[in-house]
């Protein structure tokens, strides 16, 4: 997969992800960059499980990239919460 569709799938799951788990964007690069790792994290997580991962820019990936991001997001904010305090 080409960088500029990681970079759309990103974007993407990432910001179906926020929306998911709180509701809000968290702004278009944090959006990008969760979105990357989320996929990247479901990817392996799908691989680790017998599933195939991210396969290209496809509905199935998404699915893999939006699961990876909602993970990534739920640790993210306990990090940043436990921060705060």
């Amino acid at each position: 997969m080409s960088i500029l569709a990681w970079i759309i799938l990103g974007l993407v799951a990432g910001f179906i992800g926020s929306k998911i788990v709180n509701r809000t964007g968290e702004g278009v690069l944090l959006d990008i960059v969760l979105g990357v790792v989320g996929a990247v994290v479901g990817g392996f997580l799908f691989n680790q499980f017998g599933a195939a991962g991210v396969t290209g820019l496809n509905v199935y990936s998404l699915i893999v990239a939006v699961i990876g991001a909602i993970i990534v997001l739920v640790l993210y904010h306990m990090v940043v919460r436990g921060t705060r305090r």
